[in-house]
């Protein structure tokens, strides 16, 4: 096995592609048959891949806007991995889950491009919020739990996610 290693100048994004290129031209065979039709996809097999959340506190925009309300998808191992090669990153590494948060939050109120500099500006209070809520969506896959009253002994369901600072 080869070992690449990324340079300074180039990006874990360019590196991937280029290795994709070299290792389709390498794999010309020919055209397998085509798999065997599937059944229809049904309701239990569908994996979610964004979770709503609402941010204790809220972002605050440039016009003086807050928004508390947004999404965020589940982390891929290319997410996880690009802030790895990010120059800010190394010289601090706390500020990996400034990266990594502003990779994954797919939108924030009205707001759907969100960048570094928009997490760098969020409250720490919702910050720590995201990287909780972070954590138990690609941990754990989920953010609902069974649990059990310690007084009656009913079992429900309860969301983790939390709508206000309080409430998960």
């Amino acid at each position: 096995m080869r070992r690449r290693t990324v340079t300074p100048g180039a990006g874990l994004e360019e590196t991937l592609d280029n290795l994709a290129a070299a290792t389709a031209g390498r794999q010309e065979a020919p055209a397998a048959p085509a798999p065997p039709a599937r059944a229809p996809r049904r309701e239990r097999d569908t994996l979610q891949t964004e979770f709503a959340f609402e941010l204790p506190r809220g972002y605050v925009d440039d016009e003086g806007q807050v928004h508390r309300s947004g999404t965020m998808r589940l982390a891929t191992a290319r997410d996880e991995l690009k802030p790895q090669i990010d120059l800010r990153v190394k010289e601090n590494p706390a500020y990996l889950s400034v990266v990594l948060l502003a990779q994954v939050i797919t939108q924030l109120g009205p707001i759907t491009d969100v960048h570094t500099g928009i997490v760098e500006r969020m409250y720490a209070t919702d910050v720590a919020f995201l990287q909780d809520f972070y954590r138990r969506i690609n941990s754990e896959g989920h953010t609902h739990a069974a649990v059990t009253c310690p007084l009656c002994q009913g079992s429900f369901e309860v969301d983790l996610s939390g709508g206000r600072l309080g409430e998960s």
